[in-house]
């Protein structure tokens, strides 16, 4: 079948195209803007890339019509789509029908940490011999892709059965994990689907294990108040099945209520000395905690992620995969070898003794929580931060009186205020007691940091876009200082 995907670059639908190819269809597709890493991964697996959207492009029509949720009406190639009456179906479907279906499927949703927990379990999974499928918004550092199939992992002993009783398989000799039984871990967002389907995407996936992260009001642009992405949660808690599993967040008082709309699934929840999985930390900063399930203390885990928010991650992603068959214990020590997911407070480069990281926080709650394990990691070293207000929500104002709290942790903070952003960032910097700068490009948020910066400082750029690369460009001008 000959697929064309509207939207290919992004992450989530490249990852539908890789997935596609890997299934043995021709896949082509469109974009805006054809550009690297996606563009580089996608090419290297034998995918046809366009640039802009054009009626020529779906000339010949293909087989079906792929839709990304970043297209709209009045677009040159959605409205040829139609009027030509093209076979078409949204990204979350066709991953939904084609790769999903017959699946054990473990979905992780939440406001925040949805692409490292999902790293994680997939790694946790890979490690205990299970050779998972995923799709991931972000490139994890253990796989170097965002899709995969899975199901190629060799283990000994026989080949697992399906369902919740499937039993731990170390790696060794032996046959292969099946595609069929191998699970499938995707990364849930709440975004809706497509411009015809409202519904979040999440509800396409079918989930039989289903972490439920965190919950907060996010996505201005499509959800008028949180009551409404509740609502949409809970349609996702309707399609966990009796025999599977959710995997809760005990501290959230907002996922307590969508659970109180009805829930038909065991629940287990996770925790900092609270739920059924509870971390007691050892070190402050998150780097080292123990576990314990129902009391039972199981071991401790050491790695290299910083922040309360990563332990919860780490707790939710090994509640899930206790859940899908795995021996917890025998997990514990596959947290030290973890690469979480790029730009998620990637290390770009350090000179002079000065760090800089490039990291996709961009709501409140992920700046605080980001902030506060890095100071707890560096004691008083300072800590500079520079902040692209990138996302809907950011850019419409949704979040500007909790931004400036949120930054407590930062010595410095340089807000980039291009002449589009309708609101006035002042209103965070000068709530920032003379710790806040704004800059109207990048060229002079990075020449205000190096007036700024000395040896030892901890730089954060933060952002969900690319920031024009402003963290590399920024270790460059040090290099070359």
């Amino acid at each position: 079948m000959r697929l064309h995907i509207l939207g290919i670059c992004g992450t989530f639908m490249g990852g539908v195209a890789a997935l596609a190819r890997e299934l043995g269809h021709t896949v082509e597709g469109s974009d805006a803007n054809v550009y690297p890493p996606m563009s580089t991964q996608l090419e290297a697996l034998g995918i046809g890339l366009m640039s802009g959207y054009t009626a020529q492009h779906l000339q010949p029509a293909p087989d079906r019509v792929v839709v990304g949720n970043a297209m709209v009406r009045g677009n040159p190639a959605v409205e040829y789509m139609l009027d030509a009456r093209l076979n078409y179906i949204s990204g979350p479907q066709w991953l939904g029908e084609t790769v999903l279906a017959g699946r054990d499927v473990l979905a992780v949703a939440g406001t925040h940490g949805k692409t490292t927990t999902t790293s994680l379990l997939a790694h946790l999974l890979e490690s205990a011999g299970l050779a998972p499928g995923f799709l991931i918004g972000g490139v994890p550092g253990n796989f170097g892709v965002s899709a995969r199939l899975g199901g190629k992992q060799a283990y000994a002993g026989p080949e697992p059965s399906s369902g919740a009783a499937r039993h731990l398989l170390p790696r060794g000799e032996g046959s292969v994990v099946p595609p069929a039984a191998a699970p499938f871990v995707i990364e849930a967002d709440e975004y809706d689907t497509a411009f015809f389907d409202k519904r979040s995407k999440f509800v396409h996936y079918r989930p039989r294990i289903a972490i439920l992260n965190n919950l907060e009001y996010d996505h201005a642009d499509i959800f008028p108040d949180v009551a409404a992405i509740q609502r949409q949660f809970h349609h996702l808690v309707r399609t966990v099945p009796g025999n599977g599993r959710l995997i809760v967040n005990a501290h959230d008082e907002r996922l307590a209520e969508v659970l109180a709309m009805g829930c038909w699934t065991p629940v287990e929840t996770f925790g900092i000395g609270r739920g059924d999985w509870q971390a007691s930390l050892i070190e402050t900063d998150g780097s080292a905690f123990a576990v314990y399930h129902r009391g039972e203390r199981l071991g401790e885990i050491r790695w290299t992620l910083l922040g309360h928010h990563s332990v919860m991650n780490a707790l939710a992603a090994l509640a899930a995969a206790a859940a899908a068959g795995a021996d917890p214990r025998a997990l514990l020590s596959a947290f030290a070898s973890f690469e979480s997911a790029k730009r998620r407070m990637e290390l770009v480069g350090e000179v002079d003794g000065i760090r800089v990281y490039d990291d996709f926080a961009h709501h409140p709650t992920a700046i605080a929580t980001t902030l506060a394990g890095l100071r707890a990691s560096v004691g008083t070293a300072r800590i500079l931060v520079a902040l692209e207000p990138r996302s809907n929500s950011m850019r419409q104002g949704a979040h500007a009186e909790a931004l400036a709290p949120s930054l407590a942790d930062a010595d410095a903070v340089v807000f980039l205020q291009r002449p589009e952003l309708p609101w006035d960032a002042h209103r965070v910097t000068d709530a920032l007691d003379g710790r806040g700068a704004t800059a109207a490009t990048v060229d002079a948020l990075i020449d205000h940091l190096r007036e700024q910066v000395r040896p030892g400082d901890q730089v954060v750029f933060m952002s969900n876009g690319g920031f024009e690369a402003a963290p590399r460009r920024f270790v460059e001008s040090l290099r070359q200082a």
